[in-house]
């Protein structure tokens, strides 16, 4: 982390020094990224290039129960993470973030294919021209039950087939990554 020109200050001596206010700002981000870094799993933080102490200063934060004791703690990584190269950390962190969203995205998709093979009579082309490997008899099938089953009465249904398609459709999705 660098701080900016503008937020140096000559002292006595005639160096520039960082303002107390941009160590401040500096500290303050070293611990968000610290309560970021603890929401990870914690095979993941393992596998982090980051020193020992870091480490079991994360792992001791993730286990503080009380309040003021996880505050204490955090400003205790913070410190330690003065002394440590963040970058590394900053891209796990935006990696597990980015990962998280791109899961999002496949289960929209997955879920906007399930709706448009159940309601357009279309739809089981389109899927085929793009997936030209999936099994059409069983995809079918399915779209048949999960058709019948939201045909029915409301306390009727169970919703079972609609499930097996999604997950039909979801499993195709991930081959074809």
């Amino acid at each position: 982390m660098s701080i900016p020109e503008s937020d140096f200050l000559p002292d006595e001596g005639g160096a520039e020094r960082p303002s107390k206010s941009a160590l401040k700002r500096e500290a303050h981000e070293l611990q968000k990224l610290g309560q970021e870094l603890i929401e990870l799993p914690d095979t993941r933080l393992a596998a982090i290039p980051m020193e020992e102490g870091l480490l079991i200063a994360l792992k001791a934060l993730k286990k503080t129960k009380s309040h003021e004791g996880r505050r204490r703690q955090l400003q205790y990584v913070g410190k330690l993470m003065r002394s440590a190269d963040v970058e590394p950390l900053r891209e796990a962190v935006a990696a597990f973030k980015l990962g998280h969203a791109l899961d999002a995205v496949k289960l929209h998709r997955a879920e906007r294919w399930r709706e448009e093979l159940g309601t357009d009579g279309d739809a089981v082309t389109r899927w085929m021209q793009a997936h030209p490997d999936s099994d059409v008899q069983r995809l079918r099938s399915l779209i048949r039950a999960a058709q019948k089953d939201a045909a029915a009465a409301p306390e009727q249904r169970h919703g079972r087939a609609w499930r097996e398609l999604f997950q039909f459709i979801k499993a195709e999705l991930r081959d074809d990554e």
